[in-house]
């Protein structure tokens, strides 16, 4: 079976303005999954745990989908992971990316809900447009683990006339 990786960030990386600091993105997405500290599902809306106010992590937001340059390619990978041919392998670097080992910490399957939605920006970040319908990026942010202003300051480097693949880890969609 094929494995395609997906390496979540652990610190953010040059030239964002926190270069450094934690991204925190391994909690987020496990949080995104389950919540680890009680083992309740999420509800898949999108928005931060509800179901388990009383939890150490229950504030923070989880990250449900990465987003990733290359629609084309991640499409054709995602038809793979669907069509249960391939498992996505979510990891972090054990210490200085690209020149540390990997760690996974989840692989995913069709069973996880995992898909993909292509997503392209407004010249000002201002707005996501994923499948024909636009959203306000703070909601797409919020989803990728991301506060509004990390989300813009990570996204004004790419190429704002290529698609985006919206990544998703659950069966969440816009």
């Amino acid at each position: 079976m094929k494995i395609y990786v997906i390496t979540l960030a652990v610190k953010f990386q040059k030239p964002h303005q926190r270069t450094g600091e934690l991204t925190n993105f391994k909690q987020k997405f496990l949080l995104g999954q389950c919540c680890p500290d009680c083992n309740v599902q999420q509800d898949l809306s999108g928005k931060n745990i509800s179901q388990c106010n009383g939890c150490v992590r229950a504030c923070m937001m989880e990250k449900i989908h990465t987003i990733r340059a290359n629609y084309p390619l991640w499409a054709k990978r995602i038809a793979e992971v669907q069509e249960g041919k391939a498992v996505l392998s979510i990891r972090q670097w054990s210490g200085t990316p690209y020149r540390s080992k990997q760690v996974e910490i989840r692989r995913l399957t069709a069973e996880n809900g995992v898909g993909i939605q292509k997503m392209e920006l407004t010249s000002d970040l201002s707005e996501c447009m994923i499948e024909g319908r636009n959203y306000p990026y703070v909601s797409i942010a919020n989803n990728d683990g991301l506060s509004a202003a990390d989300w813009i300051d990570w996204f004004s480097t790419y190429d704002l006339f290529r698609p985006l693949a919206v990544i998703q880890f659950t069966n969440f969609r816009y």
